[in-house]
Formats: structure tokens, C-alpha cells, sequence
């Protein structure tokens, strides 16, 4: 799936365990470039997944375990840069195991939020003939779709605006960049 054997990967340590992810720079350079910024000014510390919906999807990135957003009300704001443009047609799909990144309706919205498909989800490959479609995917789990798992299942419950949110908190309490292999 991957477009480079050399890819960068990033760690999601979280309290259901480890998620290791290979990012595509080749096939989705901004979006990469964006999640790694991410990375590395530490806003995924501490963020909790929001939206867990069992044969869907499970997402994180915008918000800490007293959902609070994270980049408006975190005790160390983290404000969250300006949208990056959509590259959903890269050639990547949303199978399961794919890592997107979420989005509001409009097309070049997405900003820190990202999901991990757990199905095959192609519909949000978009439609072919329509690049403002689509969710851009940037890479694929490449170990710890066991935790994903566990995560996709965990009981879920309304709760204000989130209407998937887990009962009990699951965070990710550090995304670390793996050294790239020689």
C-alpha cells in the first residue's frame, strides 16, 4: 500500500496499548507534513479518541480527556494550524487499517483530527471524477491493529455533541516519531 519501503512510521502509545503507523510521504505529501507537525509539537499528548463506531471508524486529535478542544481550552494550547488541502485521490483507499484525516464538509478543512479505519470504508475514497471528495489517506497501521480493535469495541455512549464517545476514556498519552530506518 505503502509508496516508499522507507517510510516514516509514528507511534501512538495509548492505554489500550501501542499503534504503529507507516506514513506515505510519496503519496500524500502535505497531509504527512501536517500530521508529523503534529507529532512533533506534541499536540496528540493526552488527546482522547472521540468518535469510536464499530465497523467504521475510531478518531482522535482534537480533544483532552475532559473534552475540552484541544487547541482552544488545553492548559498548553496547542493551537491547531491552518487546514491543509485535501488529497483524497492519491491512490491510497480507505481500507481497514488506513489512517485519514478527518474533516468538516468542506473539503480543505482538515486540520489535527485523524481516523483509523477498522473495515473497508471505499465510499470515503470519494467519487473519481470529483477531487473536492473523499477523505485523504496518509498511511496504514503496521502493527497494533489489535489495540485498534479492542479500541473499536469498547462501549460508547452519547455525551453532548459526541454521540460515539467511549464510556471510559482511551488516550493516546504520547505519538512519538520512530527513527527512519537505513
Amino acid at each position: 500500500m505503502l509508496g516508499s519501503a522507507t517510510a516514516q512510521t509514528v507511534k501512538l502509545q495509548t492505554t489500550e496499548g501501542d499503534i504503529r503507523i507507516a506514513l506515505d510521504a510519496e503519496k500524500a505529501p502535505k497531509t504527512v507534513a501536517n500530521f508529523i507537525q503534529y507529532v512533533k509539537a506534541g499536540h496528540y499528548n493526552g488527546v482522547v479518541f472521540h468518535r469510536v463506531i464499530d465497523g467504521f471508524m475510531i478518531q482522535s486529535g482534537g480533544y483532552d480527556r475532559k473534552l475540552n478542544d484541544r487547541p482552544a481550552k488545553s492548559p498548553h494550547p496547542r493551537p491547531t494550524k491552518a487546514p491543509i488541502p485535501l488529497e483524497s485521490h492519491n491512490g491510497l483507499t480507505n481500507v481497514r487499517g488506513s489512517i485519514a484525516m478527518a474533516r468538516t464538509n468542506h473539503p480543505h478543512s482538515a486540520s489535527s483530527q485523524f481516523f483509523i479505519n477498522v473495515a473497508d470504508n471505499r465510499p470515503l475514497d470519494g467519487e473519481p471524477d470529483n477531487p473536492a471528495t473523499g477523505y485523504a489517506v496518509f498511511g496504514q497501521v503496521i502493527e497494533g491493529m489489535e489495540v485498534v480493535d479492542k479500541i473499536r469495541m469498547a462501549e460508547v455512549a452519547p455525551y453532548d455533541v459526541h454521540q460515539h464517545l467511549p464510556v471510559k476514556a482511551i488516550v493516546i498519552n504520547k505519538a512519538l516519531i520512530e527513527p527512519t530506518p537505513k
